[in-house]
């Protein structure tokens, strides 16, 4: 296992909600990911986020992890949710807050958003 596989696989195992992303959840560096940390933000879900810029190896090491080609990702109690347009669409019909019922995760909608 590459150190960039390990680093993944203990970040999904010690944090209940990991977003990898471009930048931060307080400054991202692309649309995508700045959609993915409003999502979160007005949820008020506490989560881990890895800048995927500052590594290319976790970069990459990410999409061949998930199998997905695309950044941000979401992973909820390790499990791989999706990316942007997943996480839109899961908002949009409610379904994000089910899943997050389901794995017990804490969260209430944003006050002022």
């Amino acid at each position: 296992m590459s150190e960039a596989q390990a680093f993944i696989k203990n970040t999904l195992e010690t944090n209940d909600v990991v977003l990898f992303l471009k930048g931060t959840k307080d400054f991202p560096q692309c649309g995508f990911s700045g959609l993915v940390t409003q999502i979160l933000g007005y949820l008020n879900i506490e989560y881990f986020d890895v800048n995927v810029l500052e590594n290319d190896e976790v970069r990459q090491g990410i999409k061949d992890f998930s199998d997905w080609p695309t950044i941000p990702q979401l992973y909820v109690k390790g499990e791989f949710i999706g990316g942007a347009d997943i996480l839109r669409d899961m908002f949009e019909t409610g379904e994000i807050r089910k899943l997050l019922d389901d794995k017990g995760i804490t969260y209430s909608v944003s006050e002022d958003a």
